[in-house]
């Protein structure tokens, strides 16, 4: 999340081909669809579908699985990137991350990791060999705030928050392609998507509502006004592990909302804390951990009664913000966005397992390797 001022923009300031009233040939809107992604699968236990199967505790990948255990920490005020070895809890390594990094996230084969820098009228994305943890050379791309995969993996889907877009780009040359603008959603932040893949519901965080986009075409499908509170901002949202719902955090209306399979419409509304902010899934799919920043706690919340189980407060307080979950599921990593601090936190218990300080404004961490098939974006959004 980031506050700015609403920019008048000219083509001369925008990328030419967000300024270009019709896609030309060979755009979006004429290529082949993307190739499907791998089909969800069931849980082992259950046989119930679950479309985070793939990614259980310790299910890596041969190719992931050599990859360097290392926590990256983004840090947007001090520009920079602290790497934690999450055995000792130590900083091991520190570099520049571009201007106001703001998340790590892997690409769609899992193969490189991504720094994305957001600072208009800048931006970038700054690759990392997961293999060694070292990163290589800056490659500028417009307000980088988010970055999702369409699955498929056909196109990088990098949110401009600033200017209200998501921009498509090819992730192997990071060639721009075509742009989609959502006047409608100022501060277009979080996503998920539908099991199929068809539709992604998207988060307006200045703007108290939702937007659902079709995947291949980037245009709106509908919008979702919403009512809990007059000036709610939304923020995380992911798709349930069975994909029966879609949960969405909102920082003003202190809880998740909770929309249908298909995101028609508003079904719910579950209460957690102050300043609810991101959402995380236990490994076996039944928990959800939703870190409420403003009040220093996270909520545990039952998946298949959608009501909350117990909430842990970190000792002396603190501003859990964005990251994910160990891949043996026993620990959850979060950055205190405003303590200049990231937390490890015991996922059965609660106990703060460690307190690490980092540099100033740490926001997306990704703690890698991750277990799954194929990473659609965010801090670890893997299936």
């Amino acid at each position: 999340m980031r506050r700015y001022t609403t920019l008048l923009l000219t083509c001369a300031l925008a990328l030419p081909a967000a300024c270009a009233e019709s896609p030309s040939k060979g755009t979006a809107d004429n290529a082949a669809p993307p190739a499907s992604a791998a089909s969800p699968s069931a849980s082992p236990t259950s046989g119930k579908l679950n479309v985070y199967a793939d990614a259980a505790a310790n299910h890596l990948r041969a190719d992931v699985k050599a990859d360097k255990s290392l926590v990256y920490v983004p840090n947007t005020q001090s520009d920079d990137v602290d790497v934690i070895d999450p055995v000792t809890y130590k900083v091991v390594d520190h570099f520049y991350g571009g201007a106001e990094p703001q998340h790590v996230v892997p690409s769609y084969d899992m193969r490189t990791l991504y720094v994305t820098s957001s600072r208009v009228p800048g931006g970038s994305v700054l690759p990392i060999d997961p293999r060694t943890g070292k990163p290589g050379k800056i490659i500028p791309v417009q307000d980088v705030y988010n970055l999702y995969f369409t699955p498929g993996g056909q196109y990088a889907w990098v949110v401009a928050e600033a200017y209200q877009r998501i921009d498509f780009y090819d992730p192997k040359s990071w060639k721009l392609v075509k742009s989609a603008s959502f006047p409608q959603c100022e501060g277009i932040n979080h996503m998920d998507f539908t099991v199929d893949g068809k539709l992604a519901l998207a988060s307006c965080e200045f703007a108290n509502r939702m937007v659902v986009i079709d995947v291949a075409t980037g245009k709106l499908v509908r919008d979702l006004p919403l009512d809990v509170v007059p000036e709610g901002m939304p923020q995380d949202t992911r798709l349930l592990p069975d994909g029966s719902a879609f949960f969405t955090a909102d920082m003003h209306a202190n809880g998740v909302y909770v929309f249908d399979a298909q995101a028609n419409r508003r079904t719910g509304f579950i209460p957690t804390g102050q300043g609810a902010h991101g959402i995380y899934f236990s490994r076996d799919g039944k928990r959800a951990f939703v870190s409420n920043r403003d009040e220093g706690s996270i909520s545990v919340l039952d998946v298949a009664t959608r009501k909350p189980i117990t909430k842990w407060h970190i000792p002396g307080g603190g501003s859990p913000d964005m990251g994910g979950v160990s891949a043996d599921g026993k620990t959850l990593w979060l950055a205190g966005r405003y303590h200049s601090e990231v937390y490890a936190i015991d996922v059965n218990t609660g106990k703060l397992r460690a307190r690490i300080p980092v540099g100033s404004g740490p926001h997306g961490l990704l703690i890698w390797p991750q277990p799954g098939q194929y990473s659609l974006g965010h801090t670890g959004n893997i299936r």
